[in-house]
Order: C-alpha cells, then sequence, then structure tokens
C-alpha cells in the first residue's frame, strides 16, 4: 500500500500578526502545513535550519527585510520558490523582487482566491524544479564514464581519453562495432563537460530517412516545402549550448555531408527555405561502426569531412578484445535485470559458464552479452547459472586440434572446425598485411571483395581492426 504523500510545508513571514494568521489559516484549510514568523530576522533561523517547499514573505520588514530573504534562498535554497508579499506603496520594489528571483507577488489585502492560485501555480513549479534536478543528477550518474563497466586495460585506455577531451569543445569521433557502447560513450563525454548543463541531443543518421534528414538536422521555414505549415527547428538549433551526437555518419549522403562540413568549419547554417544564418554554440560528436577510411578511398565519404570529424578519435574495442571484462559486465547486468523483476532473487554465472561466455565472439559485442543476461533472469529459476542452461550457440563445441603432418588423433579431427579455424587466420593474416584495407586483402587471397566480406561477417570478423591493432601514438 502506497504511502499518503507529504503535503507541501509552507513558511509565511510577515511582521502583522492579523495578516499571518489570516494567511497561515487559508493555507492550512488547502491542506498545507504552514509555520508562521513575526519578522525577518526568525524566518531565516527556520530557512537555515528547514527546508521548505515554498516561502511567502513580507517586503517590509523591520531589520532583516524581504529582499534578504530573497537573496537568502537565491544563495542558499535555489530550488525553493518565494512569493513576495507587498503594499501598493512598495510595488516598484516588488518588480525588483522578481528581477532577483522572486516567483510571483501579491498586494496586500492579499486576495484569498489569488494567493491560493499562485501558490498551487509556485507549488507545481517546486516539484517540476526538483523533478528535473533529479532526472539530471540520475543522468550524470547513469552515463559518468566512472560508471561504465570494464577495468581491462583496452577499456581503461578510452577511460583516459575521455578524461582528456570531456571538457574541450573538441570534435570527438568514436569508432567501433555494432553494440560496443559508442552512444554511452558520447553520453559520458557530454555529461562530465563544461556542456553537462546543455541539451544532449542524438541523432542516429541511419534511422532517418534521407529526404527529411536535412529538414531534422537544420530544422525549416513555414512554406518551404509542401506540408510545411509551420517553421521548425532542426536538432542544431536544439542542441544549442549542449551537444549533438550524430550517430552512424557514414550513412549520410554526400549532399548532407557537404552541410555538415560548413557546419563544423563556420558553426553556422540556414534553415530549409530560409537566408538568415543561424549560428551554432554546439559541440559534436559523431560516431560509426563503419571503416571511414575504406570509404573516404571508395570516394563514398569527402576526405575534407573525415579529417573535420578526426579530431579526437576514440576506438571502443570489441568485448572479444576485453574478455577479462565479462566477469564484471555479467555481474552488473544481473544485478541490474533482479532489481526490476518482482520477486527475483540475485542470480550468479558458474566458474564453467563464465568459461563458456569467455570463449565465445560475441558478433553483438556488450549490447549482446547484455540481453543474453536478461533472458538468463527471466527464463531460468535457479541462483547458480550453468553452462547447459545457456543458450546452445553460447557453448562451445568440442574440436580436436588441427593434426600435423603424419600425425592423427586417435578419435579423429572435426573437419569442419578445422577447416573453418585455418580459413579466418588466413583473412586476419590477409588483413594484418594490408593493414585493414579489404580490396587489398582480397587480392592477397585472389578472392573478390564482396566474396572476402560474405566470409569476414560468418566468422564474425570486425570491418575495423580492434584497439589493440593500433598503435598507441594513434590515440
Amino acid at each position: 500500500m502506497e504511502a499518503e504523500p507529504k503535503p507541501a510545508s509552507i513558511l509565511v513571514i510577515d511582521d502583522v500578526e492579523a495578516v499571518r494568521r489570516s494567511l497561515q489559516e487559508i493555507l492550512q484549510a488547502q491542506g498545507y502545513e504552514a509555520e508562521t514568523a513575526a519578522d525577518g530576522e526568525t524566518g531565516l533561523k527556520r530557512l537555515e535550519t528547514q527546508a521548505y517547499d515554498l516561502v511567502l514573505t513580507d517586503l517590509a520588514l523591520p531589520g532583516v527585510g524581504g529582499m534578504e530573504i530573497l537573496e537568502f534562498l537565491g544563495r542558499h535554497r535555489p530550488e525553493c520558490p518565494c512569493i513576495i508579499i507587498t503594499g501598493f506603496a512598495t510595488i516598484k520594489n516588488s518588480v525588483e523582487a522578481m528581477r532577483l528571483g522572486a516567483y510571483d507577488y501579491l498586494t496586500k489585502p492579499v486576495d484569498s482566491q489569488e494567493l491560493r492560485l499562485v501558490v498551487a501555480r509556485a507549488l507545481d513549479h517546486h516539484r517540476l524544479r526538483l523533478e528535473n534536478l533529479r532526472l539530471k543528477q540520475e543522468l550524470e550518474r547513469r552515463f559518468g564514464f566512472d560508471n561504465i563497466i570494464g577495468a581491462s586495460d583496452a577499456i581503461l585506455g578510452v577511460f583516459e581519453l575521455i578524461r582528456k577531451v570531456a571538457d574541450t569543445d573538441s570534435t570527438v569521433l568514436i569508432l567501433g562495432e555494432s553494440g560496443t557502447g559508442k552512444e554511452l560513450i558520447a553520453r559520458a563525454i557530454h555529461y562530465n563537460s563544461r556542456r553537462r548543463q546543455g541539451p544532449l541531443i542524438p541523432v542516429n543518421c541511419a534511422a532517418i530517412p534521407e529526404e527529411l534528414l536535412e529538414s531534422e538536422l537544420f530544422g525549416h521555414e513555414r512554406g518551404a516545402f509542401t506540408n510545411a505549415v509551420r517553421t521548425r527547428l532542426g536538432r542544431f538549433e536544439q542542441a544549442s549550448g549542449g551537444t549533438i551526437f550524430l550517430d552512424e555518419i557514414a550513412d549520410m549522403s554526400p549532399g548532407l555531408q557537404v552541410k555538415i562540413l560548413r557546419v563544423l568549419q563556420d558553426r553556422s547554417f540556414e534553415r530549409i527555405g530560409g537566408v538568415k544564418t543561424i549560428r551554432a554554440d554546439i559541440r559534436v560528436i559523431a560516431a560509426t561502426n563503419q571503416d571511414l577510411e575504406e570509404l573516404v578511398r571508395q570516394g563514398r565519404f569527402r576526405e575534407d569531412l573525415y579529417y573535420r570529424l578526426n579530431v579526437i578519435p576514440i576506438r571502443v574495442p570489441p568485448l572479444r578484445e576485453r574478455v577479462s571484462d565479462i566477469p564484471l559486465l555479467t555481474r552488473h547486468f544481473l544485478e541490474e535485470f533482479s532489481r526490476r523483476q518482482p520477486h527475483s532473487r540475485p542470480k550468479r554465472l558458474s566458474p564453467a559458464a563464465l568459461d563458456c561466455l569467455s570463449r565465445y565472439s560475441w558478433p553483438g559485442n556488450v549490447r549482446e552479452l547484455e540481453n543474453l543476461m536478461e533472458r538468463l533472469i527471466i527464463l531460468t529459476e535457479t541462483e547458480v547459472l550453468d553452462a547447459d542452461q545457456l543458450p546452445e550457440r553460447f557453448r562451445p563445441a568440442a574440436t580436436a586440434p588441427r593434426p600435423a603432418a603424419g600425425e592423427w588423433p586417435a578419435g579423429g579431427v572435426n573437419f569442419t572446425a578445422v577447416v573453418q579455424q585455418f580459413e579466418r587466420d588466413l583473412i586476419l593474416q590477409a588483413l594484418q598485411k594490408s593493414n585493414w584495407v579489404k580490396s587489398q586483402a582480397a587480392q592477397l587471397l585472389h578472392l573478390n571483395r564482396t566474396t572476402l566480406l560474405e566470409k569476414m561477417k560468418r566468422q564474425n570478423i570486425p570491418g575495423i581492426p580492434a584497439l589493440s591493432t593500433f598503435r598507441k601514438s594513434d590515440l
């Protein structure tokens, strides 16, 4: 059974007893908790030791006045709204009080109906401010880079890069396979930057149809095209004072690439159908799971845009390159999903199950691991999850080693597994020799490029090399 919400607490400060009592009675009749103070000094002492949801104070108090009460709230209780009560002779001062942060003002004699309306609006404003503050703190907690799970050298290198670049306005390019957590990295950068109080506006360039993406990014003026019945702000304007995150930027058309280049160069753009140049006070973070250098060679991505984006590259390692993080990640996800499920007991993986997961290639990366943990929480009942409770593809089949010439194990060999492993080794060697330029690797293997790509996909070989294949100087 849910507890009854606590009534709002209100402090009334006025040196006229009849006014104090009248206001207190009206507020209590509305269900509020109303306390009173006969002067500003007493009111300040109350505010120093107790939190209130709202303060009503007379402006003209002997000694400590209403302006000083307002200044104290601005410094120490900025989330608490203040309503000024003033006589006609001091109405000019009440306007000044509004400028200094008062929520509203009432003139004496106070009309009871107006009091109830203004108080209700002020308390709604207070609740919204507290909720926004709570949500912002939750976002900062969730996306602080100290909360990205991992202790491997590969992910610690990413943490160090985030620390160095977060509090700058430099453009960041996040590279990594699908499911590695590129958006999580972008959010960590934003919420640890000086722009954290501004918005973070994500745009998935691959999810929005090409004919709509330009309007989505830059906005449009009324009448710019059919159905443009009103002016619309684009994502760049919405991100003013904050960060825009352009995910899957490699899927952007050449025409839009030119316009993005201008924003990066001049921090300015025009809405579709508009002539006014709009300044963009934004930071740009972009991400892709594709090989941009290869796309530049193919003429599918502008070279000048690539260099504008690639100011600070952050390469997020795939999960198979940070196997030591799997126990930490599984424990985190199991605890997280257990909390969400009613009546679910905490669960853990057996050593055998962890060994299976450590041997798996993880083509879906951390996202695939997260989905697996959620499935296990929902579908299993035992506290300890063993290897036989994992879906079959996560349990590696026993394979015999590749025999040396003239040597055959008594039980024979698994022909398919040995051939697949040999093929994988050849492809990886060719990619490394060609510096991961897939067209050159295909020539080394005497394969068509499309055939090589199909084999890489079947073997779960990434389109870009893992973090460990780059020199530290590249980072």
